[in-house]
């Protein structure tokens, strides 16, 4: 899971470094008087959020199938634990 949060993040902040390189030779608007910061944060996060999504698809089907399986051991442990409650 770290891995993805860590990939994910390296993905915004590559988005965040272009964009922010584009407002400053002014391929892109600035925004509205002071909120060039703002505008560049957004508009990172638009466009790093498919790219993630594209990008790490086979990281975040590893991460769930983990999940899953944590969750399947945890839903089992549980049922052993209430069937021996039961027989006692």
């Amino acid at each position: 899971m770290l891995r993805y949060t860590v990939l994910r993040l390296g993905i915004f902040a590559g988005c965040f470094l272009a964009l922010w390189g584009l407002v400053y030779v002014g391929a892109l608007p600035r925004g509205l008087g002071d909120s060039n910061l703002l505008w560049v944060l957004v508009l990172s996060v638009v466009v790093s959020a498919p790219l993630s999504f594209g990008l790490l698809r086979g990281q975040r089907d590893e991460m769930s199938a983990e999940i899953a399986e944590k969750v399947d051991r945890a839903k089992g442990r549980l049922a052993e634990n209430r069937s021996r409650e039961d027989a006692s």
